[in-house]
């Protein structure tokens, strides 16, 4: 696992040189869908960050690297927003972090193929405060289900359907 400091990512230093970028929210990021992310990033050739506090083991490759961000609440959600660029994508369940992704002008997906943006956002981090809120006053409200193979198959397909959409050549007028 790389350094935060000590590494080659995309910052916004370097505009001229972006190409569009998979950022991944690792921290609680499913296994199976961590190998979905791998495997597509290796098949597109699309530059993918794993970010997280904890080491995240990934394959060696030329496309998916990994950054180390210190311990402490938010870090790698912090470091995910400062470099990300518009247009590129960012894999998260957490919804603070979605929302600040997209003011930035980032995509945004979950892990189960959910798409959040800025017509659909802001009611799910009020939705996500309230409930919140209940289980705080005692109230039992369960959780997400498992992560199991529809999950994964539904974020493999809206996955594949974002990066090709993103590699289609633009027409030229």
């Amino acid at each position: 696992m790389t350094d935060a400091q000590d590494h080659d990512a995309p910052s916004p230093e370097h505009p001229a040189e972006h190409v569009t970028t998979l950022w991944v929210d690792a921290d609680a990021c499913p296994r199976a869908a961590r190998d979905i992310l791998v495997r597509a990033a290796e098949r597109t050739a699309t530059p993918t960050w794993f970010v997280a506090n904890h080491q995240v083991p990934l394959p060696r490759s030329m496309h998916v690297k990994a950054l180390s961000v210190p311990q402490g609440a938010d870090a790698a959600d912090q470091l995910i927003v400062e470099r990300a660029h518009p247009g590129d994508m960012v894999i998260t369940s957490d919804l603070p972090l979605a929302l600040e992704a997209i003011e930035k002008g980032a995509l945004v997906m979950t892990t189960r193929g959910a798409a959040l943006d800025s017509n659909n956002i802001r009611a799910k981090v009020q939705m996500r405060d309230f409930m919140e809120s209940m289980r705080s006053s005692g109230e039992h409200t369960g959780g997400p289900s498992a992560y199991g193979q529809r999950e994964q198959r539904d974020f493999g397909n809206a996955l594949d359907r974002w990066l090709a959409k993103i590699r289609r050549p633009t027409p030229r007028a």
